[in-house]
């Protein structure tokens, strides 16, 4: 049987013999990598969030937030590849992180993901350069909240996304992860 996180109580839920995911469940997985913990999610549509951190129990609360009103269930087997695929892309960025992904969010923050998920592994591009490609030069600023705002981290790369002086800033999952993954993917 798998378990049920849903934020304040836990209780068990079986998804099922053919492994699908229900509507209003999602599945997730949490492994260990060289960035530290990572939690894997997916809801019926796909890959829902991406989450990078040093607790689990703080992954899961995180997961909770973003989901209140999902079933989360705990299902290392059925997230057993798309967990895989995650940390081998930490460890070789080259191999690349072909996931089907449920992106949600705003029609704003799709547009933003949309143009992280074209920048190439090893490059980086600025939050003024994110807005002139999305034909809103002066939103800079709503582009990195949208950054801020990812739930899909390395699959929609907002590590890729640096100040306009070239500076590393901001990263929800911290700067020293966002450096760690840049030097990977430069050096690939």
């Amino acid at each position: 049987m798998n378990d049920t996180y849903t934020g304040t109580s836990s209780r068990l839920h079986r998804l099922g013999k053919t492994g699908t995911i229900p509507t209003n469940s999602i599945a997730f997985a949490i492994g260990q990598t060289a960035l530290g913990e990572v939690l894997v999610a997916r809801g019926a549509m796909g890959v829902c969030a991406i989450l990078i951190g040093s607790d689990a129990e703080e992954l899961r609360r995180d997961l909770a937030a973003r989901f209140p009103a999902d079933n989360l269930v705990a299902d290392r087997s059925l997230l057993r590849d798309d967990l895989s695929k995650a940390a081998r892309f930490i460890e070789d960025p080259e191999a690349g992180l072909d996931l089907l992904l449920d992106m949600g969010g705003t029609p704003f923050q799709r547009r933003v993901w949309n143009v992280l998920r074209t920048i190439p592994a090893g490059a980086t591009v600025t939050y003024a350069e994110v807005a002139r490609r999305i034909g809103e030069p002066r939103s800079f600023r709503a582009v990195a909240r949208a950054c801020a705002s990812n739930p899909i981290a390395l699959a929609v790369p907002c590590h890729r996304v640096v100040g306009s002086n070239g500076a590393l800033s901001g990263y929800r999952w911290g700067i020293e992860r966002k450096r760690a993954l840049i030097d990977r993917e430069a050096a690939a």
